[in-house]
């Protein structure tokens, strides 16, 4: 499966803005610098940042509503667009006060406008808007799978050709990045997103939300050799975990009639994350020895986990970037350097937020 997002090689893109109509090009060519605000709000985080030039960050404010959800198990959306109306307002405020600057100094707005829950983004999305509005600065729509990947230029010298590994509550996939505008999906899930899989068998197991980082913190305490799982034969660069997931629920229910609740859940934990981070670690390999790349990134808010960056670091032959921890899970700063680098974003005032892609 090979699927081409774009292919436009210009390293520059003008916009407009909405009242004065005036030319704005991105990077700003009338300015030394280019400041670019942007809102995430696609899931359970409102999120605010200010960043210079895609790589700078002048500024970082996440509200997160894990306690407000963990009484669920999981997120709910309407409790999430809900809370984001209560929260916007403040975060904005105090990533403006964290840069120092106003307004009137930024190049150009930016906002999540999907893949997401509709709710949430129509919050993120109606906001930015209105700062474009109010200070006649363009508006600029950004994909939210695209700035996972665009975190990695934060802090970074990153520059593309790349092989990019993007994995999340929502998407796993393998990417080629021939430069910032030109990315090809290479391979993707066929059934269940790595981080919905960590999510589900933390639920089998009894693990406190959020699932997949708690998971991954007992798996630290086990025997990742005790148990060993199929892997499934799909083509590729294509990922297929829904196996895995069954087989787990299988072995739970045979341990727990064994041991009872005392079962060796650390084990358990350990071995099924051994299975699909090493599934994740080969295919990406083998993508990057088959186009000749020698640099591979990681993106998505499962990059946070720790098994997955212990295997990816010890490459020899490889340079391999990962986004700090905070710019793994949901954040705007990524937004902002996504809307910076990438020119195929969407920039009108009409445009409306997506679902899924």
């Amino acid at each position: 499966m090979v699927i081409v997002y774009v292919i436009i090689k210009t390293m520059s893109y003008n916009l407009k803005t909405p009242f004065s109509n005036k030319i704005i090009s991105i990077p700003d060519k009338d300015k030394k610098d280019t400041i670019i605000a942007a809102i995430e709000s696609s899931c359970d985080e409102m999120a605010f940042a200010i960043v210079k030039n895609g790589r700078e960050v002048l500024s970082n404010v996440v509200a997160s509503q894990i306690n407000t959800h963990k009484k669920y198990g999981g997120v709910v959306p309407e409790v999430a667009a809900r809370e984001h109306l209560n929260s916007i307002a403040m975060v904005i405020e105090e990533g403006f006060n964290q840069s120092g600057l106003k307004g009137t100094d930024i190049t150009a707005f930016a906002s999540t406008i999907g893949p997401g829950l509709v709710g949430s983004l129509i919050v993120g999305v109606n906001a930015a808007k209105t700062l474009s509005i109010v200070y006649d600065k363009p508006f600029i729509g950004v994909n939210h799978l695209k700035a996972h990947v665009c975190a990695n230029y934060i802090d970074t010298d990153l520059k593309p050709p790349f092989i990019a590994l993007l994995i999340s509550g929502g998407h796993t996939q393998i990417l080629k990045v021939d430069d910032y505008n030109n990315q090809t999906i290479l391979g993707g899930t066929i059934d269940d997103a790595i981080g919905e899989v960590y999510d589900k068998v933390a639920r089998l197991m009894d693990i406190e939300y959020p699932g997949g980082p708690n998971l991954d913190k007992i798996a630290a305490f086990g025997n990742k050799e005790r148990f060993q799982f199929t892997k499934a034969r799909v083509n590729e660069f294509d990922f297929s975990f829904s196996g895995t997931k069954t087989a787990l629920l299988h072995l739970i229910q045979k341990l727990k009639q064994e041991y009872g609740e005392n079962y060796p859940k650390n084990d358990v934990a350990a071995s099924f994350q051994e299975n699909v981070t090493s599934i994740l670690f080969e295919k990406t390999i083998n993508a990057a020895k088959k186009y000749n790349i020698s640099q591979i990134v990681l993106a998505g808010g499962v990059a946070a986990n720790s098994e997955i960056r212990k295997k990816f670091f010890e490459l020899k032959n490889y340079k391999v970037f990962a986004p700090k921890m905070k710019y793994c899970t949901d954040n705007a700063a990524m937004v902002a350097s996504c809307a910076y680098f990438l020119n195929d974003n969407m920039n009108n005032l009409d445009i409306e937020v997506f679902s899924r892609i």
